[in-house]
């Protein structure tokens, strides 16, 4: 079932990506005059087509579903009939051309803000920007952050949640900032701290650099109470229940879930002796935890009886009126855009590892996961990969929309269109370029698949 509602949500994003991009060229086109032949979604054999309006456009869906296309009367490309010359591509000015080719990845930008514009009208769940444990000798910790404080603002801004936090000082981290960070504690005091992020070096900011800086979110206590079983696991086969507690494991006591998992995920395929009280009586099995992830990582199929009402404290919504939610989703995609270009720019100098690059079965797993949270996270998802697309279109690489951008503004700077030979070379660039980056990216991805 998960692997089918991954197929479907990755295929659906794909679906309202490609279209909405290839719309974003088609209309410009019609627009400036252009005949268009096809409009196809995807490459490739068509599995389905129809021919509609007064140009007789055939619209396609083909078999090959990663991208598509829009197809124009253009006399570079076949013979065109004689009253359709004054409707070529390859007649038009160059500002006609241009325009129709950026169209593309703007329709992206623009899908990105309707999206995010909604989301925030709607209202985006988020944890609140309480402070758990302060990692020692760490940023965090020289800056003076207690346990339980909440972040109120950054430099200023304001922070509704975990998220904004996160994002906001991440890429200060890749400014090299130091920030002032206002925080609240239980009593109401404020105090005001001087996170130093001037020294970390990018490839430190990889991963859940949230720890590097030292902060980390707060998690209420859970107590180390059995509240799930995963049928026929290790747990339940072993004789845990419902509502047992777990009072020690291997002699040392417990008194927190959290412990439980250190002690489970430390010892895979290792017996633990648990000491466990169940109906006022303390009893003793033995449970062997399951390896996984390469036998590197213990799990027994539990989990722990969690307090909802105290969990729901800890949430909060993130809404906006109207006009203030098209700012922040003007305001959101610009920011995400910006960088994404500072990634890649420091992808390129090495500063970044290209592990980061992903292809599209990392894109189909992330699909899956926001689908299965709800649909909030999945439109978020869906905005987040919009921008991506919009970006990497207007990358100045032969065969991308920004490879033809980059031709026509030298054609606009030399007063003539570039030459059938820097052409023809661009193209080879450009496959080359494209199929490294695809390598890259599905390496990555399987990579990630082995290593669970």
């Amino acid at each position: 079932m998960n692997l089918l509602l991954t197929l479907a949500a990755f295929a659906l994003a794909l679906g309202v990506l490609i279209v909405f991009h290839e719309l974003g060229h088609y209309w410009v086109a019609r627009f400036c005059g252009v005949k268009v032949l096809r409009f196809s979604v995807g490459f490739g054999k068509p599995l389905w087509r129809r021919q509609l309006g007064q140009d007789g456009t055939e619209w396609v869906i083909a078999a090959f579903p990663l991208g598509g296309y829009v197809k124009m009367v253009d006399e570079q490309e076949g013979r065109v009939a004689p009253q359709d010359l004054p409707r070529a591509f390859n007649r038009q000015s160059v500002l006609k051309r241009f325009a129709i080719v950026l169209a593309g990845p703007l329709a992206n930008f623009l899908l990105a803000i309707l999206l995010y514009w909604g989301l925030f009208i709607h209202g985006v769940p988020g944890l609140k920007p309480i402070i758990g444990p302060v990692q020692p000798a760490t940023p965090a910790a020289f800056a003076g952050f207690k346990p339980e404080e909440i972040i109120v603002k950054i430099d200023g801004e304001v922070v509704a949640t975990w998220q904004d936090v996160r994002w906001i000082l991440l890429q200060r981290a890749l400014q090299k900032a130091v920030v002032e960070v206002e925080a609240r504690n239980a009593r109401g005091e404020i105090a005001f701290r001087k996170l130093d992020l001037s020294g970390f070096a990018s490839i430190e900011l990889e991963g859940e650099f949230m720890n590097v800086i030292g902060l980390s979110r707060y998690q209420p206590p859970v107590k180390p109470v059995i509240g799930q079983l995963v049928p026929g696991a290790v747990a339940e086969r072993g004789g845990l229940q419902i509502d047992d507690e777990i009072v020690a494991i291997n002699g040392a006591p417990v008194n927190q879930w959290e412990e439980v998992v250190q002690q489970v995920r430390s010892h895979p395929a290792q017996p633990l002796a648990f000491e466990i009280r169940r109906a006022g009586r303390n009893l003793y099995l033995t449970l062997t935890p399951e390896a996984a992830q390469n036998e590197k990582i213990g799990k027994i199929g539990a989990a722990p009886k969690i307090d909802r009402a105290e969990i729901e404290k800890l949430f909060t919504e993130v809404r906006y009126p109207v006009a203030q939610a098209l700012a922040k989703s003007l305001e959101k995609t610009w920011e995400t855009s910006a960088f994404s270009l500072k990634m890649l720019g420091k992808m390129l100098v090495g500063e970044i590892s290209w592990r980061n690059v992903s292809g599209p079965i990392t894109i189909a797993d992330y699909a899956g996961q926001s689908a299965r949270i709800g649909w909030v996270a999945y439109l978020g998802f869906l905005a987040l990969i919009s921008i991506s697309l919009g970006v990497l279109n207007l990358l100045p690489v032969p065969l991308l929309d920004g490879g033809h951008l980059m031709y026509y503004l030298a054609e606009i700077i030399k007063g003539k269109p570039v030459s059938e030979r820097a052409l023809h070379i661009g193209q080879h660039v450009g496959i080359t370029l494209l199929f490294i980056l695809m390598a890259f990216a599905l390496y990555n991805d399987i990579n990630r698949l082995i290593a669970g």
